[in-house]
Order: structure tokens, then C-alpha cells, then sequence
């Protein structure tokens, strides 16, 4: 089945081998999103399994919904955090599941949009919220926060180590009048580091690291992924796989040192020693897929 925009999902291949679902499995999809990586776990289910998917973006999940509509697998599809997936589960009358899967990318339809603020190609408003359910925006951080947290924010969620002058430099603008799209941060940002964007040598934008920390402080993303890395033991099975792809090291780390804690704890066999990355073929092919990392981890049996 083609996709329905120009997203196209990562390691698909490497993702089906590694986390084998079988039939009657329960596998949960922490990330669903338009269901290009579900589709290929469900494969495996048949009609006895269950595939439940997590997205906080209603229009992603609408896609999703017609993508899954036709498997013969039980699907249950939810508007939901997967930091909430404990309750989820209980709702769904599911103590354990087999399979965790979850995908930290952004998906290319969002960042298309213009209208949902992710990115300074496409002048719009700034918002960065995925669930729209939240209630704080990009520009709300932009032009609330203060100088030292406006750093700290760029620094820690995105290692911009030019922080300290970006932030001082959206204070002074933000004196004169509040910055609400994306287009006049990316402008900025880049006139703090003293880079014309459209005459730039770089391949990146000078604004990229700004808005991914952005981006990460209004959705929360760390801390729901350490909730989700908290809970994981608890929700697999003995044999259950647990499987991440992460696409820059903000996100990479906190699942590389939960896997190797659960490992000397006993919890957990690491089954990619280093993480898995696209082949040459696939970078060419998905250009999205050169900073993409899978880990998979296995629940190991108590005691």
C-alpha cells in the first residue's frame, strides 16, 4: 500500500526481523502515525493478535485508521501519549503485550504543514503542538521564557551551543513586538549567528537545532520517554521485544543507558550491541532514514 503523503517509515526490514511478531501476539505501536511501521508488525499477528496504536495527532490518526481498516488482526487504535500507555492498557483489559514499538520521529506531514509550525521551510504559525490538546505553543515559550531559560532550553534539548547568543538575540527582537511564525525566528536565529540561510555553505539551517528543542519542550518528549523506558519491564512479557528508533542523541541516550541499566539488572538482553542504521541504499532512497537508530531490547524471564 503506498503512503499517503511523502512520509515513508525507517528500517522497516530491520524492524520485522528483529522484533519477529507472531501470531496472536499483542503488539503495541507506541507511535503509529500514518502506519507504515504497523502495517508491517501486523503482518505477522493474524487473526487472533491484537495491534494497538498511540498517536496524539488526530489527523495522523484518521490516515492511520483507513491504512489498518482492511487487517484481519483485532485493532485498536488510540488518540493517546504513550506516557499514559499503563492506563491504556488497563482500559483495554491487557496486562502484558509482547511487542513495544515505538518510532521518536517527526512525520514528514507535519513538518510539511505549514500550518502546525514545525519547521522555518514553510512560514506559518508557531505552534509545535502534536496533540492539540496541549495548551502551550512554541511561541508561547519564545516570548515568555526568560533569557537564561531560553538558553538552557536550546542547550539541553538540542545541544545548540550557540544558545546563549540566539537567546539573547530573540529577547531583544521580542522587546519590539511578539514573534509568532516560524519564518521571523528562522530569521532570527539565523541573524544572531550571523548566517544569511540563502547564501549558507552548510547543508543545515542555522534555526534546525532551535526548533527541535522547541519542538521537544512543548511536546514533552524526554520526560514521556522516560516514562515510557520506565514501565516498559513492567508491560512485557518474558520474550517480549522492545524496539526504539531515534533519530539524534537527545533521544538516543536515555534509551542506550536504560537499556544497558536493565541489562545489569537482569531485565533485559540488548540484542543490537550497536544500533542499527540504514544501509546505503536506504539513505539514498529515504534521506530521512541517515540519522535514524534502532535498538531493540528482549524481556528476560524473572530470576
Amino acid at each position: 500500500m503506498d503512503e499517503p503523503c511523502s512520509h515513508v517509515p525507517v528500517l522497516v526490514e530491520q524492524v520485522r526481523e528483529l522484533l519477529a511478531v507472531r501470531p496472536g501476539e499483542v503488539v503495541v505501536d507506541a507511535t503509529v502515525g500514518l502506519g507504515g511501521h504497523a502495517a508491517v508488525l501486523a503482518e505477522g499477528l493474524g487473526e487472533r493478535g491484537l495491534l494497538i496504536g498511540l498517536e496524539v495527532d488526530p489527523a495522523n490518526l484518521e490516515v492511520c485508521r483507513r491504512r489498518l481498516a482492511d487487517l484481519s488482526c483485532r485493532v485498536e487504535l488510540v488518540q493517546e501519549n504513550f506516557a499514559e500507555l499503563p492506563a491504556i492498557l488497563a482500559s483495554l483489559g491487557v496486562e502484558q503485550v509482547d511487542v513495544i514499538f515505538a518510532d521518536l520521529g517527526v512525520c514528514s506531514a507535519q513538518l510539511e504543514d505549514g500550518a502546525r509550525g514545525f519547521s522555518f521551510l514553510h512560514d506559518g504559525a508557531l505552534d509545535m503542538r502534536m496533540d492539540p490538546r496541549l495548551t502551550t505553543t512554541a511561541a508561547d515559550l519564545v516570548n515568555r521564557l526568560k533569557e537564561r531559560e531560553l538558553a538552557n532550553l536550546l542547550f539541553y534539548n538540542a545541544q545548540e551551543y550557540s544558545s546563549r547568543r540566539i537567546a539573547r538575540r530573540i529577547c531583544e527582537v521580542r522587546r519590539e513586538g511578539r514573534i509568532t511564525s516560524t519564518r521571523r525566528l528562522g530569521e532570527i536565529v539565523a541573524s544572531a549567528l550571523g548566517v544569511d540561510p540563502k547564501s549558507r555553505k552548510e547543508k543545515i539551517h542555522p534555526a534546525t537545532k532551535t526548533f527541535q528543542a522547541l519542538r521537544i519542550a512543548v511536546n514533552d518528549e524526554i520526560r514521556c520517554l522516560e516514562r515510557l523506558l520506565e514501565f516498559a519491564p513492567d508491560l512485557l512479557r518474558s520474550g517480549g521485544r522492545f524496539g526504539v528508533i531515534s533519530f539524534h542523541s537527545i533521544e538516543d541516550k536515555p534509551v542506550k543507558l536504560d537499556f544497558r541499566k536493565r541489562k545489569g539488572e537482569g531485565l533485559y538482553r540488548i540484542e543490537t550491541k550497536r544500533p542499527i542504521v540504514a544501509d546505503e541504499a536506504e539513505r539514498k532512497a529515504n534521506p530521512r532514514s541517515r540519522s535514524a537508530k534502532l535498538r531493540v531490547a528482549v524481556r528476560l524471564p524473572e530470576g
